[in-house]
């Protein structure tokens, strides 16, 4: 497989996430729309939607959809990203410049067909929650535990049981993000995906909105860096963890 049709893949799932992902955001969050305050659970059951199709959209690459599990295949030893694509710095770096160029599409998109609820939201945090995460109670150590931990498991799950997401199957992808949400989710809103953050936090500071304030730089980090932490932990705990098990056997 060339690695344009892998990028653009990438890119097709990773916008597919966001747009419907940030999507359900701003259906919850934004004033005088359908769903207004339709609560966390809605939230987290869109998120796992928008997983589920991102999944579909983007097989054909493997559908990482997140540098996070990106990173985490690499470190594990894999040989291949997806079948036929070899893991190299090109490869990688594909992976990485689909992600979050989607990403940032799949927002921008969003922001076009939710454009009058956000002229008519007076409060700047609604807007910005709709294109990137932040913290209930703010504490840096704290926000960047949970971001780690939140995307171990997410990318430990998928090592474990699938190699990538569309082995592990869309639906079991799907599930696996609206547990994390509804059981981790609560301290950070659960980036665990760098793109998925960042690529919307830059959405939301280019596009013209009305009203929208700060696009929180100072936080921006902790969504990025706490996923990539996890995901290279979930990498190495997943390749050493089973040669333990067996020599312990």
């Amino acid at each position: 497989m060339s690695l344009g049709i892998v990028f653009l893949s990438e890119v097709m799932g990773t916008a597919m996430l966001t747009l419907l992902g940030c999507g359900v955001v701003a259906n919850v969050a934004l004033k005088g729309t359908k769903g207004n305050n339709g609560g966390f659970l809605m939230v987290t059951w869109g998120w796992g939607i928008a997983v589920f199709a991102g999944v579909y959209v983007a097989a054909k690459s493997g559908a990482h959809l997140n540098p996070a599990v990106t990173l985490g295949l690499l470190i594990n030893g894999k040989a291949e990203y997806a079948p036929g694509v070899k893991i190299d710095v090109m490869s990688t770096l594909t992976y990485f410049g689909g992600e979050f160029l989607g990403a940032f599409l799949g927002a921008v998109v969003m922001w076009l067909a939710h454009k009058q609820h956000f002229d008519a939201e007076p409060e700047p945090a609604s807007k910005l929650a709709v294109f990137s995460t932040g913290p209930a109670i703010r504490s840096t150590p704290w926000n960047l535990v949970t971001e780690i931990i939140g995307t171990f498991v997410l990318v430990f799950v998928i090592l474990t049981f699938g190699g990538t997401p569309s082995g592990l199957g869309p639906l079991a992808v799907a599930l696996l993000v609206v547990g994390i949400g509804v059981s981790l989710g609560g301290p950070t809103g659960y980036a665990i995906n760098p793109a998925r953050d960042l690529g919307p936090r830059i959405a939301h500071a280019l596009l013209p909105i009305k009203g929208k304030g700060s696009s929180d730089w100072s936080y921006s980090w902790i969504p990025v860096v706490g996923p990539v932490v996890g995901g290279l932990l979930a990498g190495i705990v997943a390749r050493y963890v089973p040669i333990i098990v067996a020599a312990a056997a």
